[in-house]
């Protein structure tokens, strides 16, 4: 009976769209313009396409901001939502089935090993959050180069209160807080497979840089924050972190 019962949530869960689904962060370091160019062109001619077409809905491109000058040129995250681990791993197969993707990115697949697109891939699996199970796509109306998507991680001290600082999220309102306070939140992620760990990564994006200032500063001040960061089940769940603040490129789709 309980097996019956757990098989039916399962598949009630995917047909109403709260199924958690999970994403690949890729992390591309460069080392010059000829690079970044290069792997433009693949992304924009050959990856997205072809994921689309393998079953991906929507994939996100960013780059960092221009006041960035230490990652500003060198670096370009793409951001791979997919709605089952079972796609993730058959990804890479049926990207090389398709016989448009290969000729489109031929220049990046077939590199010389002297002349590579790219320094370093640096790759990150995560499962959505429980409480916001899918990502989305932000409402913004202001140019793409103007926005800020801000991609930060918190590292926890130990799995339990890294998982403690999860539970702030889904169950403790943290996430609600968000919402409220209109920072257009892409997604939320657990890493299962990836540096830093334990720790979780999100992303949270604004109209401009003065939005995004703005935003923080109302967080900040917040009372339903305030009583929350004061919660005794809530404390010492945070080590360390790390901040990216992005932009989307004309072809990204988030």
């Amino acid at each position: 009976m309980k097996t019956w019962i757990t098989a039916f949530l399962l598949i009630f869960s995917a047909i109403s769209g709260f199924a958690q689904e999970y994403y690949e962060l890729k992390k591309y370091t460069l080392s010059n313009e000829a690079q970044e160019k290069r792997l433009d062109d693949y992304l924009k001619n050959a990856y997205l396409p072809a994921a689309k077409k393998a079953g991906i809905q929507a994939i996100g491109v960013f780059k960092p901001v221009a006041s960035d000058k230490e990652n500003f040129g060198k670096v370009v995250f793409v951001l791979t939502p997919y709605p089952n681990l079972g796609l993730f791993e058959k990804l890479p197969s049926l990207l090389e089935k398709n016989a448009e993707y290969r000729e489109k990115g031929k220049d990046y697949l077939e590199a010389a090993h002297d002349n590579a697109p790219y320094k370093r891939i640096e790759g990150t699996l995560m499962r959505s959050f429980s409480g916001s199970p899918r990502h989305k796509k932000p409402n913004l109306k202001s140019p793409a180069p103007e926005r800020v998507y801000e991609l930060r991680s918190y590292e926890g001290p130990t799995e339990r209160r890294y998982l403690n600082k999860v539970a702030m999220f889904n169950k403790g309102g943290e996430i609600p807080i968000f919402n409220r306070l209109g920072f257009n939140p892409m997604f939320y992620g657990e890493v299962l497979a990836g540096k830093d760990q334990p720790n979780m990564i999100y992303m949270t994006t604004f109209e401009n840089m003065k939005s995004r200032d703005e935003h923080w500063e109302a967080f900040r001040t917040d009372a339903e924050w305030g009583k929350l960061k004061a919660d005794p089940n809530y404390q010492n769940n945070v080590s360390g972190r790390w901040t990216f603040l992005l932009f989307p490129t004309d072809y990204s789709d988030l």
